[in-house]
């Protein structure tokens, strides 16, 4: 009915009243009782109410409360003044309200009615009640009052005893007003027990059911019914479009209670995706945040034993604990990216995490593992290195110690005799002599003093664990060489005071003991070399060693002619003692080294030369197995880095090509990942030599540039691309069965994108995303393409998926079932109330549903609050968001 018809009907029933001059005093109890109940059904939600309807009315007060709460407007604010000019003017506002309805009033004035006319009040309150209560009934296009008969001839037409032909006297036995209610409520009333010819029963079974259990009020007595010859049309009218609103929404609440159960399971399952990704989420960065701290730590170990076993827990890590972990981050990004597919096409907020806990938040955490990862694989390479040079120098430092201890061992008790006191002439200068070649011999031993202390020096650099022991007896050492030159000094000195009484010396004594002095400490210098371990990690550094043992050995022959004129020097004295007959006792006595001992360490020279060679040999074959490990793992490396980066190159042509269906696309890329898959065995046998070549403690590798950390990061990327690319695919599947998008709709969507991909990364940057939606018609503000980019990039990455594009262009070409929607049926189960009680909810929801509702409505606070009462708009900011509002 438009707003001239309904004009047209206020007119009609305005001249009725007027030709009613005088109210029959029986319709004006029925009037008054039946408008005075109407009023108060309403008035209640504003906690008040009235008694007298022509008073209470008068000053105009609750009479605008009365339009406001039946309408759901704010009328202009009231006077508040009791003089009867502030009653004439709210009695105005409230009049004027009506009139901006459409209604237009018909020899009703303001002053009627602050006068207490109860004629004009009961005329006025029946225009009302025909605006806001029956206007809008309507059934087969009739008018209001022919479309609420109509309504009650249908409802009640399977009942016998009962003919609604008008609003008076078909209404009197009561049974049409039973019928109404056993129609939409048959478990309030036995229709089958009720009497036409008891019409007082009937009456009053209805009202009291009415009130009790459909929450209308009692607006007529049975009494005055049944003793009037024709009940008040407009009191029956009233009454019985109570019942219309009370049941006609009935089927509303349904199909409003179906579509909200519809929307509450899509809004439980994506709830259950959000906690399922939160618990991934925390228990990955749980993970990391365990593992960091390990890999972390830095303490060195002492032993190279306890090292190695650090070493062997790592490896564990990277082949037992990390590879799952790989597979969750990635299932992980999966889900964040189907459930925001989901959250899309349900026209909700894209989901944003706890914080911390963004994909991108995981990816960084991730890249804080992947560098502590790199960083202590470096350390404990480099730790190794550490304790074996540790190792080397340690055993060289106690071999030279030993030589040198050996060699002082009783030098200080020499130094410290005085024989010379009692000695010949011929004695002292033996002795003399003696004494220059012991300074000769102490002399060469500097070098060696000097290199203990240096190789000392070096330990306590390097952080030995047993520097204590070391230093103690390097100082131990430098004591006793301190010693030993203050002795040798004081001795010196006695002898040269001596000198002078001595002259005879004997030269060839004293030659031998200068050269059998420098070749013995040779020899030992050519012993200790030859014994000496030594550390080589490349065929050069082998070569290198063998070289310079060949030149050593070259050195061998000229050495021979040393100790054979050193031995004729002896052989020339003994033939002068025997030729001359000295008198000499003992050994020569400028030297304790005597021939034999000579013999006896130049035949351990000659033995240590071969053993020397040996050693060398079985070390060239070791460096030579090395060689072969790095060049094994070299060939195989070689192949799958650059198999990996093709198969990424082509995973992306895939990704953005438009050959074929999105099944096509997935049965290829499906087809791609178990290829890849069966690929694996080659990363493991790969895994495996690279096992062997740290075993061997090879740390370089020349034939190519491939580690296996790039060919694990490089393996990680392929099988997360794959896998991304896959879910892609499908959440584009997901969308465009959802929104009905034709695959020629695909193709073009995917050759705007593609064309806009200047970068060919697979994503378009923020400014060619605008370019792009310039090029398709869009006239973009800066307000109207920040909305549209916190759409397709609610993470804020500054970059939009084809994903995000393709749900962007279907969301703004397809029909979707909007918040407005649901949130309208939604109100149809609260009525014309600012409320809803959770009673109400649970009688039209299923249990679960019902209880979701619940739990995510506030309590209603509003004037009209009764116990159990809910704010149903809380519903919508918990379903949809603030920005749905």
């Amino acid at each position: 009915m438009d707003q001239c018809d309904g004009e047209h009907d206020y007119m009609q029933q305005e001249d009725d009243w007027d030709r009613d001059l005088l109210l029959d005093p029986a319709w004006e109890k029925q009037q008054r009782k039946t408008f005075t109940a109407w009023c108060n059904s309403h008035l209640r939600k504003a906690g008040t109410q009235i008694e007298n309807i022509e008073e209470d009315f008068r000053d105009g007060l609750k009479l605008m409360l009365l339009l406001e709460v039946i309408s759901g407007e704010r009328l202009a604010k009231p006077e508040r003044g009791k003089m009867r000019v502030h009653k004439i003017s709210n009695v105005n506002k409230a009049l004027d309200f009506i009139a901006s309805k459409g209604v237009k009033l018909v020899s009703i004035g303001a002053e009627e009615i602050v006068d207490g006319n109860a004629k004009m009040t009961l005329g006025m309150i029946w225009t009302i009640i025909l605006r806001f209560a029956i206007q809008d009934i309507s059934v087969e296009e009739t008018s209001a009052k022919e479309g609420l008969l109509l309504w009650c001839q249908r409802k009640t037409a399977p009942y016998k005893n009962v003919n609604i032909q008008n609003f008076h006297i078909s209404w009197k036995d009561g049974l049409g007003f039973c019928a109404l209610i056993h129609r939409h409520r048959p478990e309030l009333i036995d229709y089958g027990k009720l009497r036409k010819d008891d019409p007082m029963t009937n009456l009053n079974t209805a009202f009291d059911v009415a009130e009790k259990y459909l929450d209308i009020p009692k607006m007529l007595d049975a009494e005055d019914i049944i003793s009037t010859m024709r009940p008040d049309e407009k009191a029956v009218m009233t009454y019985v479009s109570c019942y219309y609103h009370a049941f006609s929404g009935k089927q509303k609440a349904e199909t409003a209670a179906n579509r909200i159960c519809k929307v509450l399971a899509v809004n439980q399952e994506n709830e259950q995706l959000m906690e399922d990704y939160e618990k991934l989420a925390s228990d990955l960065l749980e993970w990391i945040r365990r593992t960091i701290p390990w890999l972390e730590n830095r303490m060195p170990e002492n032993t190279m034993q306890a090292m190695q076993q650090k070493l062997e827990d790592f490896r564990d890590y990277r082949r037992l604990h990390k590879p799952p972990k790989v597979q969750e981050k990635c299932q992980l990004e999966i889900n964040f990216n189907t459930l925001q597919t989901k959250l899309r096409l349900s026209n909700r907020p894209a989901f944003m995490p706890s914080e911390g806990k963004m994909v991108s938040d995981i990816n960084n955490a991730w890249g804080s593992l992947e560098g502590a990862e790199k960083g202590y694989e470096e350390w404990l390479l480099n730790e190794i290195r550490r304790l074996e040079r540790l190792d080397h120098l340690a055993e060289k430092f106690r071999q030279k110690a030993a030589i040198h201890e050996a060699w002082t061992d009783g030098k200080e008790e020499m130094l410290q005799k005085q024989d010379y006191e009692t000695a010949s002439l011929s004695e002292i200068k033996a002795l003399l002599k003696k004494h220059e070649a012991f300074e000769s011999d102490l002399a060469a031993h500097q070098d060696r003093v000097e290199q203990i202390a240096a190789i000392a020096q070096e330990l306590n650099e390097l952080d030995y664990y047993d520097s204590p022991s070391v230093n103690a007896r390097c100082q131990r050492i430098c004591d006793q060489w301190d010693s030993l030159g203050a002795l040798t000094q004081k001795r010196s000195e006695a002898l040269q005071r001596t000198e002078k009484l001595l002259e005879t010396i004997d030269q060839l004594y004293l030659e031998f003991a200068k050269r059998a002095a420098p070749f013995n400490n040779w020899m030992e210098g050519a012993m200790e070399d030859l014994q000496d371990t030594f550390i080589v990690h490349t065929i050069e550094e082998i070569q290198g060693l063998s070289t310079a043992h060949e030149q050593f050995k070259a050195t061998l022959p000229e050495a021979d002619k040393e100790r054979q004129a050193i031995l004729g020097i002896h052989n020339e004295i003994a033939k002068i003692v025997q030729t001359y007959h000295v008198n000499i006792a003992g050994s020569n006595p400028y030297t304790t080294i005597n021939p034999q001992e000579i013999n006896n360490k130049w035949n351990k020279v000659r033995q240590l030369v071969p053993q020397r060679d040996q050693a060398l040999i079985e070390e060239h074959a070791r460096q030579q197995n090395n060689e072969r490990l790095r060049k094994q793992f070299a060939n195989q490396a070689n192949v799958i880095g650059p198999w990996i980066q093709n198969k990424m190159e082509e995973i992306g042509r895939i990704s953005i090509e438009m050959h074929g269906t999105l099944e096509d696309q997935l049965t290829h890329l499906r087809q791609y990942e178990k290829s890849i898959i069966n690929y694996k065995p080659k990363i493991d046998q790969l895994e495996g030599d690279h096992q062997l070549i740290q075993e061997a403690l090879i740390f370089d590798n020349k034939h190519t540039n491939y580690t296996m950390e790039h060919i694990r990061v490089g393996w990680e990327q392929l099988l997360t691309t794959i896998a991304r690319t896959i879910n892609e695919i499908e959440n584009q599947i997901l969308t465009r069965d959802a929104k009905g998008i034709s695959q020629e709709q695909l193709n073009e969507y995917r050759a705007s994108f593609n064309h806009f991909d200047r970068k060919r990364t697979g994503v378009m940057e923020a400014e060619d995303f605008k370019t792009c939606l310039i090029s398709i018609g869009y006239n973009l503000g800066e307000n109207e393409f920040s909305r549209i980019m916190s759409i397709v990039d609610p993470n804020r990455m500054g970059l939009v998926t084809f994903q995000a594009f393709i749900d962007f262009m279907s969301r703004e070409t397809a029909d979707t079932d909007t918040a407005d929607q649901v949130m309208a049926s939604f109100k149809v189960l609260a009525g014309d109330k600012n409320y809803i009680l959770a009673d109400e909810l649970r009688r039209e929801l299923p249990p679960d549903q019902a209880d979701y509702c619940i739990a995510r409505m506030a309590p209603y606070t509003g004037p009209d609050a009764v116990p159990g009462a809910l704010d149903y708009m809380s519903f919508s900011t918990a379903l949809y968001g603030e920005s749905d509002l």
